[in-house]
């Protein structure tokens, strides 16, 4: 009975316990609103304003009237410098035209998005002319090679000819200018493949000191070669442009597509056939005559052009483009003139070949020389109109 008790008097407590703690407690004195703490409050940022910026013609004001009133902020120089906005210079527009504009002004170049001119030309650089010349290179250099290990050399042997029965395919002349501009060339294309593409497959491998030493000394190599190869480039045209007209025979060729696709007989031409004379047009004369120009002008050569930056975007367009194009047609032109064809080489070493070579691969070429209209031996003094040949009927 006893136990009974304690335990409903213990009950009896804890209920009066937790009924206690569960009553609201009595309301503090309210805080007047006057001397309530200041602390931080949020807003907006977007619509937090200077009271300088009250001003309704507070986006048009001048970078000194902006000074006076918010001093430090500089937003209105800054704003014309991306505008492309002309500033002060000290220097004469003769000799520095641009010095006052520190970032050009908007434009879209084929292939880049409506920005400024410099990052502009960056984009095309970047973005068109370096992936898609490396990859038309690659492309060129793969299809030579699987021509070369399916269809082999073109053309047989022959046994080289003598006395009456060669040809002088090259005067001396012809064999100086054209070793010249090869020369010139290649030595242009292996400097500026570097400087365009080293930093891909050399910088890894020779390091940054070294890449830029030799970057730095193949440019002025493909300085000095410049007027080498536009030297010999303008002789090379005049040279053989009278023998690289098309005629007839040359449509014939294209369509046969040179007889290469098919049996071993080649289709006949003149002494240059129809893709050699599509060399000499589309991957020697007229991108050479631009690429020419457009390094004129990147060297400031030309007066009145290259003295400001937007000539220099469009001159270097032009230049890689189309000195990338002529290095991959040149590149068929080299395997054609080495491994791709029997005799090539030598006829432009020692300016000869012999008869059998002659008909085989140029036989109207040949036929026109056993008719007298072309003389056998060009470096010697011309014959007589109407003299026979010698040996005209001799076969090789």
């Amino acid at each position: 009975m006893q136990h009974i008790l304690w335990s409903v008097a213990l009950a009896a407590g804890l209920a009066w316990g937790t009924a206690g703690a569960q009553a609201p407690a009595a309301p503090e004195p309210a805080v007047p609103a006057a001397a309530a703490p200041a602390g931080i409050q949020s807003q907006n940022i977007f619509e937090v304003k200077p009271d300088a910026s009250a001003d309704p013609h507070y986006t048009e004001q001048t970078n000194g009237e902006r000074a006076k009133v918010q001093p430090g902020n500089n937003a209105p120089m800054w704003r014309q410098v991306g505008q492309g906005v002309t500033g002060y210079s000290s220097l004469p527009k003769s000799q520095a035209p641009e010095a006052g504009n520190l970032i050009q002004s908007f434009v879209q170049y084929p292939g880049s998005r409506y920005t400024n001119a410099g990052e502009a030309w960056r984009q095309v650089r970047n973005q068109w002319i370096i992936p898609y010349g490396a990859a038309l290179l690659a492309i060129v250099l793969l299809a030579l090679a699987i021509f070369y290990f399916v269809k082999g050399p073109l053309g047989h042997d022959h046994p080289d000819g003598s006395g009456a029965r060669r040809i002088e395919r090259f005067t001396p002349f012809e064999r100086a200018a054209h070793w010249a501009n090869a020369f010139a060339f290649l030595a242009l294309a292996a400097s500026g493949i570097v400087m365009a593409f080293g930093k891909f497959f050399l910088q890894p491998v020779l390091g940054a000191t070294l890449f830029g030493w030799l970057t730095y000394a193949l440019k002025n190599v493909h300085n000095f070669m410049g007027p080498l190869f536009a030297v010999s480039l303008l002789v090379i045209i005049v040279t053989f442009v009278k023998d690289n007209i098309a005629n007839r025979a040359d449509f014939i060729w294209l369509s046969k597509a040179g007889g290469m696709l098919g049996g071993d007989h080649q289709v006949p031409s003149h002494r240059f056939n129809a893709g050699e004379k599509g060399l000499f047009w589309w991957g020697i004369t007229i991108p050479g005559i631009f690429v020419v120009g457009s390094g004129l002008v990147l060297d400031k050569l030309i007066p009145g052009f290259g003295d400001v930056r937007g000539d220099m975007h469009i001159a270097h367009m032009v230049h890689a483009t189309l000195a990338i194009w002529m290095v991959a047609l040149i590149c068929g032109h080299i395997y054609m003139g080495t491994v791709g064809m029997k005799g090539a080489y030598k006829a432009m070493k020692t300016g000869y070949v012999s008869e059998g070579w002659a008909r085989e691969h140029h036989e109207l070429w040949y036929e026109d020389i056993q008719a007298g209209k072309i003389p056998r031996e060009r470096s010697t003094e011309a014959k007589a109109p109407g003299q026979a040949p010698a040996n005209p009927t001799v076969q090789a």
